[in-house]
């Protein structure tokens, strides 16, 4: 997107719904944002062009985006990508809660962490597989229910400890979540497996750390220097059913 020949809308001191109103007007155009803070449910459903936004985006931004490109110069609430379907949201800051909640097409790159159950609900159908790409560290129930889809997590600045809270993949029955540790996890449910990254998780992993570290400004060297490992649901090792049925 060029900056140049977007549209600026200041939304300093605007209701959500005025500025959800205005983005829809410009709904062919590329945006850019200004004093964002806390408007919710922002380009809810939008299918094309860019925005960019300035500021700190309210909860649900881009949720149902349906191939637009939103970039976030700095941090965004909770449940952003809410059950969107397709395009892009890179965020250069961190995202809270229940990023990428439901999600079922897409990718979200964070250069920072994500909060508490980011990936939950996640689905793929077909060739439509969302992605899901975590600079830093997550809170507890990463992937939690998570039907298919990708989750990468590059626990950059968590080198000294497991990446990732408590109860990672509780309830999952489908998709990979890929961690960049070292360490042993912990609190991990009985129905998934953690394995290290083979030959064919590296054919996944190594594209989306080239597009991260691209988007970021990292060098692709420094994200290397740990190794992958696998967590995924073992459906012959436990009852998924049953362990779901009963949280």
């Amino acid at each position: 997107m060029s900056a140049v020949t977007a549209t600026t809308i200041n939304a300093a001191g605007m209701e959500f719904r005025e500025l959800n109103d205005r983005i829809a007007q410009n709904a062919e155009k590329d945006l850019v944002l200004r004093d964002v803070l806390g408007q919710r449910f922002l380009a809810a459903g939008r299918k094309s062009g860019g925005l960019e936004i300035h500021g700190v985006p309210g909860n649900a931004l881009g949720a149902y985006l349906n191939g637009a490109e939103i970039t976030v110069r700095g941090n965004a609430q909770d449940a952003t990508g809410d059950t969107m379907n397709a395009g892009r949201v890179i965020i250069h800051g961190s995202s809270g809660d229940a990023t990428g909640y439901a999600m079922r097409g897409g990718e979200i790159y964070i250069k920072g962490r994500v909060g508490h159950r980011a990936g939950i609900h996640m689905k793929a159908y077909k060739t439509n597989i969302p992605h899901l790409v975590v600079g830093g560290g997550a809170g507890s129930f990463l992937g939690e229910y998570q039907a298919g889809g990708v989750i990468l997590l590059l626990g950059l600045g968590c080198e000294n400890e497991f990446p990732v809270g408590y109860y990672c993949g509780t309830g999952m029955h489908g998709g990979k979540i890929y961690i960049r540790t070292a360490h042993p996890p912990k609190g991990l449910p009985p129905h998934v497996r953690f394995r290290p990254a083979d030959g064919e998780d590296s054919a996944v992993i190594r594209p989306l750390v080239k597009r991260w570290c691209a988007l970021f400004g990292v060098p692709e060297d420094d994200i290397y220097t740990q190794p992958f490992q696998v967590l995924e649901p073992d459906t012959e090792g436990a009852d998924v059913q049953h362990y779901t049925a009963n949280r």
